[in-house]
C-alpha cells in the first residue's frame, strides 16, 4: 500500500519541487509578506531586519560546510572505506539495504545530528556500489533517520535547559536530561520510530521497472596508481610521519576531552574528531588533500543558501511573527493538549527558522509561561518543541543539503519519499506526546 501511495508523492515532488535555492527565495518572500500583513511591519523595516540578519549564521554555515568536508575526508580514508564496504556486505537484497541504511542513520543521528547526516549519506553510497537498489529511496532512507536527532544525545533544546545558566533558568530552573532525553515518554517515541521508519522505507521500495539506479562509475569509482615522489616537497606531501605527528596529538586531545574532562559531543568536536581521524587514517597529506578537493565540490548549496535562512530567521524573530504564531497555538491549548500544539507550532516555525537553538529562543518565552499557567509538564512541552523542530526537516530541504551534496542528488529526488514519513512520524510523535 505504501508503495502505491509513495508513487504519486514522488512524481508530484519531482515535478513541482524547485531547487532548494528557489525554495529559500520563496520562503524569504513569504516571511516578509507575513511580517508586513500580520505584524504591521513596514517594508523598510522588514528589509532592514533581513539585511541586518543576513550574515547571522556565518559561524554555523562554516560548521555545516566542515560537517560535509571532514565527514567526506574521514569516510574516504582506506580503513573507513573497507569498514563501510564490509558493513554494506551484510545487505543481500534491495529491501535489506534500505532497512540497514535506515537503522545506521537512526543510530548515528541519535548520537549526533551532524554525524548522522554524513554517515548516512556515505554508507548509502557504499551500499549503492554493492546492491542494485533504487538510489533515490536509499538516500531518502538515510535522511529519514535524521528525524530522530532532537530526541537523542545531541538534542539542542534538552541540552540547553539542562545547562546551568541557560536563559530560562530563572523561570523553569535546570531540567535534567532524565526528564527529557531519557524520560520514559521520549524513549518510547524513539523506540517506536526505530521500528516504524525502517519498515516504512522497506514498504515504499519501488518495483524494479520503476526504480532509478546508479552505476559504480556514476558513484566515482577510483583508480589507484603508484606515485613515486621526485621532489623534496613531494616527499613531505607523502610523509606519514608528518601526518602522525599532528594527528596523534589531536586524538590524544579527544581522549582528554571525553574521558578526563567528561565533556559531550557538539558540532565543533564532531568536525574536529572527523578531521583528526582523517589525518591519521589517510596517512599522507596528498591523500587527504585529494579527498578534500573532491569533498568541497558539493558545498555550494550550503555556502549560498544559509545566509538567506539567516535573513528569514531575523524577519521571523524581530518582527514578532514567530512569537505571534506560538501565542496563537498556546491560546487554544489545555494542559493535556499543549504538548500537541507545541509540536505543531514548532513544525511550522521550523520551516522558516531551521535551527533548534534559534527556535527555542523564539518559542520558549511563549510556551513556558503557557505551560506554567495551564499546569502542563514543562519538560514534555520542551521536548514537544524539540520534536516539532526535527519533524518538518522531512519537508524543509535545509538540512538535506550536506547529504544531497555527498549523494549527488537534488532535493526533488528524495522529498517525495520524505513526505510519506512526514505524515506517519507526525501522527506517531504527536499522539505519543499526548497519550504517554
Amino acid at each position: 500500500m505504501l508503495r502505491a501511495i509513495s508513487r504519486p508523492a514522488v512524481s508530484l515532488v519531482e515535478r513541482y519541487l524547485p531547487d532548494p535555492f528557489i525554495f529559500v527565495l520563496i520562503l524569504t518572500l513569504v516571511a516578509a509578506g507575513c511580517a508586513m500583513v500580520f505584524q504591521g511591519a513596514s517594508p523598510v523595516a522588514v528589509v532592514e531586519m533581513w539585511g541586518n540578519g543576513f550574515w547571522g549564521l556565518l559561524t554555523f554555515s562554516m560548521q555545516m560546510l566542515l560537517v560535509l568536508v571532514t565527514g567526506f575526508i574521514l569516510a574516504s580514508s582506506p580503513p573507513i572505506k573497507k569498514f563501510l564496504a564490509a558493513l554494506a556486505g551484510l545487505a543481500k537484497t534491495p529491501g535489506s539495504a534500505i532497512v540497514l541504511v535506515t537503522v545506521v542513520s537512526l543510530v548515528a543521528s541519535w548520537i549526533n545530528w551532524g554525524f548522522g547526516l554524513v554517515v548516512g549519506a556515505l554508507f548509502a553510497r557504499e551500499l549503492a556500489r554493492q546492491i542494485t537498489v533504487d538510489y533515490r529511496l536509499l538516500i531518502a532512507a538515510a535522511y529519514s533517520g535524521f528525524v530522530i536527532w532532537h530526541g537523542g544525545l545531541a538534542g539542542s533544546i534538552p541540552l540547553t535547559i539542562a545547562t546551568p545558566g541557560h536563559f530560562t533558568e530563572d523561570q523553569i530552573g535546570v531540567i535534567d536530561t532524565g526528564q527529557t532525553i531519557f524520560a520514559g515518554f521520549n524513549l518510547i517515541i524513539v523506540a517506536v520510530l526505530f521500528i516504524v521508519i525502517p519498515l516504512t522505507n522497506w514498504l515504499m521500495l519501488p518495483k524494479a521497472e520503476e526504480s532509478v539506479y546508479v552505476t559504480r562509475a556514476q558513484l566515482g569509482e577510483e583508480t589507484t596508481t603508484a606515485f613515486v615522489p621526485s621532489r623534496p616537497a613531494e616527499h613531505l606531501e607523502n610523509s606519514r610521519i608528518l601526518m602522525w605527528l599532528v594527528g596523534v596529538p589531536g586524538l590524544i586531545y579527544l581522549f582528554q576531552y571525553f574521558l578526563v574532562q567528561g565533556n559531550s559531543l557538539n558540532l565543533n568536536v564532531v568536525n574536529y574528531m572527523f578531521l583528526m581521524l582523517g589525518v591519521v587514517l589517510h596517512g599522507t597529506a596528498r591523500n587527504l588533500l585529494d579527498a578534500l578537493n573532491e569533498a568541497v565540490k558539493g558545498g555550494a548549496g550550503i555556502v549560498i543558501q544559509f545566509p538567506f535562512y539567516a535573513g528569514i530567521m531575523a524577519i521571523m524573530t524581530q518582527s514578532g511573527l514567530a512569537q505571534s504564531l506560538s501565542e496563537g497555538f498556546a491560546a487554544i491549548s489545555t494542559a493535556a493538549t499543549l504538548p500537541f500544539w507545541s509540536f505543531i507550532s514548532a513544525g511550522i516555525v521550523n520551516l522558516f527558522v531551521p535551527s533548534g537553538g534559534g527556535q527555542w529562543a523564539v518559542q520558549a518565552p511563549v510556551m513556558l509561561p503557557a505551560a506554567e499557567a495551564l499546569g502542563a509538564d514543562v519538560a514534555r512541552v520542551a521536548m514537544a518543541v524539540a520534536w516539532g523542530d526535527a519533524w518538518t526537516n522531512l519537508l524543509q530541504p535545509f538540512w538535506a543539503l550536506p547529504m544531497l551534496a555527498i549523494a549527488g542528488l537534488k532535493a526533488k529526488d528524495i522529498m517525495g519519499f520524505c513526505l510519506i514519513h512526514l505524515v506517519i512520524t507526525g501522527a506517531i510523535i504527536s499522539a505519543l506526546l499526548v497519550l504517554l
